[in-house]
């Protein structure tokens, strides 16, 4: 994976509070180079014309959701092997077993502070340095 300071992110959220709380995050914790979508739609589009290194997705979205944004990745192979958080309030088993059947490579439960939301990413990427 590579280094901090090159590691593109994509945020896809449909509300505007969490997509502010996810960036936010992301420049508390150092990670400078992200990219935000309003929605699943606008996220799929975004990653087909330039591929980050890891979306962190909103799993409640109009259009397409957070798992149906992680399986168009997973079946375009240019974004198959790109990092995938799902970010949800609803932290059911069926939902993150439906993820981990097309390759969710971790989740973050709402709300999560700053420290969580490292983790859940040096999960992912690996230890930020």
């Amino acid at each position: 994976m590579p280094a901090m300071q090159q590691l593109s992110i994509l945020v896809v959220d449909d509300t505007s509070v969490s997509r502010a709380l996810l960036t936010d995050g992301l420049d508390q914790i150092g990670l400078k180079s992200f990219k935000v979508a309003k929605d699943g739609e606008e996220g799929l589009k975004m990653m087909m014309t330039a591929p980050c290194h890891l979306v962190i997705s909103d799993y409640n979205m109009p259009k397409i959701d957070g798992i149906q944004l992680l399986r168009a990745l997973r079946q375009h192979g240019p974004t198959s092997k790109v990092g995938f958080i799902l970010v949800t309030g609803k932290g059911d088993k069926a939902l993150i077993d439906e993820g981990k059947k097309w390759g969710l490579n971790n989740f973050l439960a709402k709300p999560f502070s700053v420290p969580q939301l490292k983790t859940c990413i040096e999960a992912v990427v690996g230890k930020l340095t």
